[in-house]
């Protein structure tokens, strides 16, 4: 599984406005939306499912990063989007740390073994500390979807 290929670069949000989470949340899935990835009309359903699944633990796993994600019936494809926040955003990560770089994880309901292989696919790169501070470095969409590709045409390590 390649990153450009889950990734909807349309969506990708390089200057987050929304300063919590659940504006996070919603700003991207909003986004999503706007550019066909998902449905509008489920939109507010997306967005209160992953709240939802928030609270239920965050997944702000720190090193500045969150990767909220959500499995539901009315998600038709699986998809993610990055959004990037210059002034960082409190996700209750385990580290207490701001999170600067979201990527948000959207998945069918019955979509258990893609979800966490496309799961497995963004923690991966986002262990790598230069991915991470070239991601929070990458000031338009142009920038993240370019880094993306590059990561995929890297060897696996």
């Amino acid at each position: 599984m390649k990153l450009s290929e889950l990734i909807h670069g349309p969506s990708i949000i390089a200057d987050l406005q929304a300063t919590d989470r659940n504006g996070v949340i919603r700003e991207l899935t909003e986004s999503l939306a706007e550019h066909g990835a998902i449905q509008q009309e489920h939109v507010e359903t997306v967005v209160r499912a992953t709240i939802a699944r928030e609270k239920s633990g965050s997944t702000g796993f720190g090193k500045g990063v969150a990767v909220p994600h959500v499995k539901h019936a009315c998600v038709e494809k699986m998809v993610a989007t990055i959004g990037r926040s210059s002034h960082g955003v409190d996700f209750a990560a385990l580290d207490r740390s701001p999170v600067y770089t979201v990527v948000m994880l959207l998945s069918p309901q019955d979509a258990q073994d893609d979800h966490l292989a496309a799961m497995e696919k963004v923690f991966r790169c986002l262990q790598r500390e230069t991915y991470r501070r070239f991601l929070r470095q990458s000031e338009t969409r142009e920038a993240i979807v370019d880094l993306i590709s590059e990561v995929d045409d890297a060897p696996s390590s």
